[in-house]
């Protein structure tokens, strides 16, 4: 029996908590005055962090209704979801919070300290569940389900995505090696798809922070 290959749930875990932290920081940034935004990049902030939100409910929405059924089918007793699936009732509104405050400070009628706020609120709780997860779920996963399984449950994780955005932002977040293994897993097609939509990434990440991924 083949051991599940989490590689990909790693990075996507590693993307969201590591966007939220540079989100965090250019927030705050903005709260203190050590940078301004204009209209366009304030636009863009939000459209991006609506786009983030998307990637974060969709990923907490196919656990809830993917992998935390698997896991209670294959290991039963030996796995205790009830707080996880809490800390999952929370996200929501926290998400929701956020798209709020950054909509209403891209149109001109809300403060970047609120946003701020709302953003940190947010990335304070994903570290702690997902630190809580890894730690408790991902041995789970490695005893109890088979490869086979795992894979057929990555295929339905990836619908409702937004392809071309998660593509280019999981990227920013692999290592060499993951790049080398992800590739030879997906074929050359990732490599294409990845040349055409990351241009356009860069250019959004310099606009909003200040370098290029």
């Amino acid at each position: 029996m083949t051991k599940p290959d989490l590689t990909g749930i790693r990075i996507i875990h590693r993307a969201m908590r590591g966007d939220l932290h540079r989100l965090v920081a250019l927030t705050e940034a903005a709260s203190t005055g050590q940078t301004t935004f204009t209209p366009a990049r304030a636009a863009a902030l939000a459209a991006y962090i609506g786009q983030v939100r998307h990637a974060i409910h969709v990923h907490h929405t196919r656990e809830d209704e993917i992998v935390w059924p698997l896991l209670e089918r294959s290991a039963g007793a030996a796995v205790d979801l009830a707080d996880l699936s809490e800390d999952h009732s929370v996200l929501d509104p926290l998400l929701a919070e956020m798209v709020a405050a950054a909509d209403a400070f891209a149109n001109g009628t809300g403060q970047p300290g609120a946003l701020a706020s709302a953003v940190r609120k947010l990335s304070d709780l994903l570290d702690e569940h997902i630190e809580e997860e890894e730690r408790r779920i991902f041995p789970v996963i490695q005893k109890y389900v088979t490869g086979e399984e795992w894979e057929q449950t990555e295929k339905k994780f990836r619908k409702g995505g937004d392809v071309r955005f998660e593509l280019a932002w999981v990227s920013e977040y692999t290592t060499p090696e993951e790049r080398a293994f992800l590739r030879a897993k997906a074929g050359p097609m990732l490599t294409l798809m990845l040349a055409l939509i990351r241009p356009g990434h860069r250019r959004r990440q310099r606009l909003l922070f200040g370098s290029a991924a």
